[in-house]
């Protein structure tokens, strides 16, 4: 047994990079558990293995005392200095108490340790080798596909991408090698566990700087994307040498460059669109391939618009099923409101004939409080009127008063 458990020490140190003292020290402390399991011990016990030799020996660890009240833990002094003169009150003296038959439990605890160990070691070492991809793609082959996710192998891991994380127009069979993107590592109970997706927004961005030098050295640099997986997506770039065309390198000759990517990710249309710091033009650029008039910015809202597009290029502006605009005020960060020239126009036109009539309502009132100030005159004249009339009679009556007289 000595000479196996050297063996697969040294084994285990060449082979898995684990240190045999790691191994050893663990072996000690199982040995101890397994003692006072097998041998229903109670004393303080220690276990002590030979590098060298490979044996095995169980100690009691007993307190030198004037009394003894334990004699599992305690030993008298008179028996201590009959061991050894230099004893004294307080010291720790070692007993061997290995068992005869100690070697087949010791095995079986070794055997056990060992495999633990080994488990140990190798989730550590998947999860420090996988943990230093997270963030970036590795390429990996489907093995198997259940209700909840495809399983990819990646050589000495299984990662798992989830339904939210797989392209809705692609079919996965098995043995299909596909480029994923690691989007977290974690070391869990049973293992390390690796989460890879193929929608993510930065597997684009990793599939560009792979076939885009100038992107990959950041010459040109991607500043935000916008995707609906499968479907499309709009990438704003911007160059940090003036003499260089983002847009152009990005698309690469005749189309290349983003074809390949195209091509990767099962025909999802791509828009390589320029980033500005003008936002209005950058949203203009964002909206391609519609043409832009005016872009009108809300005082109301620091990020939210008004898009003026030719009548013709309407539809084309506001995309399939909203699409275009959409994927634009996701890659902008505005809300966007998109109206064509004609509707525009209408709308300016009902703002000024609203704004006329506010202007013309006070000269209206000023004209009817007039009419009510000279209301009083007039009624003034008539009363004078009747006054005059009711006067009459009365010097008639005195003419003809005079008359018959």
């Amino acid at each position: 047994m000595s000479k196996e458990l050297l063996g697969a020490l040294d084994v285990l140190e060449t082979e898995k990079g684990i240190a045999k003292s790691v191994v050893i020290d663990a072996l000690e402390a199982a040995l101890v558990s397994a003692y006072k399991r097998n041998y229903d011990q109670a004393q303080n016990v220690e276990v002590e293995f030979d590098q060298k030799k490979g044996n095995i020996h169980v100690f009691a660890v007993k307190k030198v005392v004037d009394q003894v009240y334990d004699s599992r833990l305690e030993v008298g002094l008179d028996e201590a200095l009959a061991i050894n003169k230099g004893y004294e009150l307080g010291d720790d003296i070692k007993f061997e108490v290995t068992p005869k038959n100690f070697g087949r439990i010791a095995a079986q605890t070794a055997k056990q340790v060992i495999l633990q160990r080994v488990r140990e070691a190798e989730r550590n070492i998947i999860f420090d080798q996988y943990s230093q991809y997270e963030n970036e793609i590795v390429t990996g082959e489907v093995e198997r596909q259940d209700s909840r996710f495809v399983y990819v192998s990646l050589g000495k891991v299984e990662a798992v991408m989830g339904r939210q994380d797989q392209m809705p127009n692609e079919t996965y069979r098995i043995h299909d090698r596909i480029k994923v993107y690691v989007t977290r590592v974690e070391n869990a109970t049973k293992g390390p566990q690796v989460f890879v997706s193929r929608t993510h927004a930065d597997l684009l961005k990793r599939l560009f700087e792979e076939e885009v030098p100038e992107i990959y050295d950041g010459t040109v640099e991607i500043m935000a994307i916008a995707r609906e997986a499968g479907d499309r997506a709009k990438v704003a770039v911007r160059s940090n040498n003036p003499d260089i065309d983002p847009v152009g390198t990005s698309v690469g000759p005749r189309g290349q460059r983003v074809q390949t990517i195209v091509n990767e990710l099962g025909g999802e249309n791509m828009d390589i669109v320029e980033w500005t710091e003008d936002e209005a033009k950058f949203i203009a650029n964002a909206l391609n391939p519609a043409e832009v008039l005016d872009v009108i910015f809300d005082p109301n809202n620091e990020r939210a618009c008004e898009v003026i597009v030719p009548d013709y290029q309407l539809s084309l502006a506001i995309g399939k099923r909203g699409q275009n605009a959409r994927l634009a005020a996701k890659l902008t960060g505005y809300k966007i409101d998109i109206k064509s020239e004609s509707e525009a126009s209408a709308i300016m036109e009902a703002d000024q004939e609203t704004t006329a009539d506010e202007t013309e309502t006070p000269a209206d009132e000023n004209a009817t409080a007039a009419s009510d100030q000279e209301a009083p005159v007039a009624d003034s004249e008539a009363a004078a009127t009747d006054v005059t009339s009711s006067d009459a009679p009365d010097d008639t009556s005195d003419d003809d008063s005079t008359t018959a007289e």
